[in-house]
């Protein structure tokens, strides 16, 4: 497939988003939910008639979807040798991840000021219970990793950032260094790719990132909808979270009980919950086959959200608005933004309320307005969202 094919009315894609309805709807979304394909919905149906037809031997089968939802996530990020855990969400998987932590003897945790609510908010809750949390800031997203690096001490349990911020889409490059002051002071390394996953490329073996773990979802960019995470450990992980369920140990059920250490599975097992509803791995697979028959890689996904996010960043900078109402940040260049374009605004809450009204569907952080494109959208399409903002803003200043 050519990049052109989707810019171009009608788009080769739109007609596998049937159900979505991607070529009648302004969806400015992206960044958040895109459009699920049409094959998603298969995968729900086959994970129903495996539960009719096996009843409670449908799980050798469910367990075959989860492991080719994992070899997606592995080939996204380039990685061999990394063992991945699923969850419904990448908070049970960060909280797990936590509990592994030595925190009495080291009570101190490194993060950002631009981290997504469900770490920010635990952070906070941590914090009120004496663990010290540092939060050095998120602009320029360029100077992060070095922040990171020199905060790290030997109180330091864990560094965890997002490779893309998901307030502004900036991307934070030099990561590698981040670990590397990790290992040298013995703390782990978390890295946050839900805003880079698929709309970014991020092989963890070009970044230097082998021995960090790496959390993330397909709920964006992956377009496989809800309950769809993923924490990937590095090889040889021997942490023993404190929040673990029975599926923590199906490795070692042949084992005897009793030896006064609570067992764990192998590897990245150890992080598993329990007992969960398989439907959306199987619509995961069902979605992640889809890509990559239509060669819907992240190199090109990446070239097809960067032609996107540039036109309708030219058509923004065309409009006549008060930069002091709405504003796009020029000292950012194109290529160290993700999947999404975000402009400052004070109401931003008020216009994304009107373009809603009007059929354009976006959303909004704070005084963010967020635009995020999809690969299903026409040039045309973007063109008409932008055109509507411009009215919207007009209206309202």
């Amino acid at each position: 497939m050519n990049p052109a094919d989707l810019y171009r009315t009608p788009n080769a894609l739109a007609p596998h988003y049937a159900r979505f309805g991607v070529d009648k709807r302004l969806l400015f979304t992206g960044h958040s939910h895109q459009a699920w394909p049409d094959c998603g919905l298969v995968g729900q149906l086959d994970a129903w008639a495996d539960a009719a037809e096996h009843v409670d031997e449908k799980w050798e089968r469910a367990f075959a979807k989860a492991a080719r939802v994992k070899k997606g996530f592995a080939r996204l990020l380039g990685d061999t040798d990394g063992v991945y855990t699923l969850a419904s969400s990448t908070h049970d998987l960060v909280v797990k991840w936590l509990s592994a932590l030595d925190l009495r003897r080291r009570p101190r945790l490194v993060t950002t000021d631009g981290e997504f609510h469900s770490v920010r908010r635990q952070f906070d809750r941590l914090a009120e219970e004496g663990i010290e949390v540092v939060r050095v800031p998120h602009r320029p997203a360029g100077a992060v990793a070095e922040r990171l690096a020199a905060a790290v001490d030997d109180r330091t349990a864990a560094v965890i950032v997002s490779a893309v911020f998901f307030t502004n889409a900036n991307i934070v490059p030099e990561l590698r260094a981040v670990l590397d002051a990790c290992e040298r002071r013995g703390a782990p390394f978390l890295v946050d790719v839900y805003h880079a996953l698929n709309a970014v490329p991020f092989s963890l073996a070009e970044q230097g990132l082998g021995r960090a773990f790496v959390v993330g979802g397909g709920y964006k960019y992956c377009q496989l909808g809800e309950g769809n995470c993923f924490l990937r450990c590095p090889p040889d992980v021997a942490l023993r979270p404190v929040i673990t369920g029975w599926y923590a140990e199906f490795d070692a059920l042949a084992e005897p009980v009793g030896s006064g250490r609570v067992p764990y599975g192998k590897e990245g097992g150890r992080f598993a919950g329990s007992t969960y509803d398989p439907t959306s791995h199987y619509r995961a697979a069902k979605v992640f086959d889809f890509f990559e028959e239509q060669g819907l890689t992240p190199a090109f996904l990446r070239e097809v959200s960067q032609h996107q996010i540039g036109r309708l960043a030219a058509a923004f900078d065309a409009l006549t608005v008060d930069p002091r109402k709405i504003r796009r940040d020029l000292s950012i260049s194109l290529d160290r933004l993700g999947g999404f374009l975000a402009l400052d605004a004070p109401r931003a809450g008020d216009l994304c309320q009107e373009l809603q009204r009007r059929g354009v569907l976006a959303d909004y952080r704070g005084e963010v307005l967020r635009l995020g494109p999809a690969p299903y959208l026409t040039d045309e399409q973007l063109d008409a969202g932008m055109a509507c903002l411009g009215e919207v803003a007009a209206s309202l200043f």
